[in-house]
């Protein structure tokens, strides 16, 4: 079992890949984290829904792929803003000092 507060080594890999792959205009698929972390689909694919969900991760738009009849989402580290739109930037800031708050109380 992990020390509380440490982060997986599937965890690291994917949020490396995000901060490595993320540009003002484009950002990395589930599908191009997955290939450059070296992950498989199934772990890259849960992992990132909770990177999601805690706020490691966000979804800065969605586009249209080859490989699927919908558009898909493409993911940004919180850390990194000049990956996001202007106005995500600083609603991703907000959220961060308002669960930092919540957290502390």
């Amino acid at each position: 079992m992990r020390p509380p507060g440490s982060v997986g080594e599937v965890r690291q890999a994917l949020l490396q890949a995000a901060r490595d792959l993320a540009l003002p205009a484009r950002a990395p698929t589930l599908q191009e984290l997955t290939t450059r972390a070296c992950i498989g689909r199934v772990a890259a694919m849960n992992t990132v829904k909770n990177m999601v969900r805690s706020g490691d991760l966000v979804i800065v738009r969605r586009r249209w792929v080859m490989h699927s009849c919908k558009p898909v989402a493409e993911y940004a580290p919180t850390d990194a803003p000049e990956a996001m739109p202007r106005g995500l930037t600083q609603c991703c800031a907000l959220a961060t000092v308002w669960s930092a708050a919540l957290t502390k109380s």
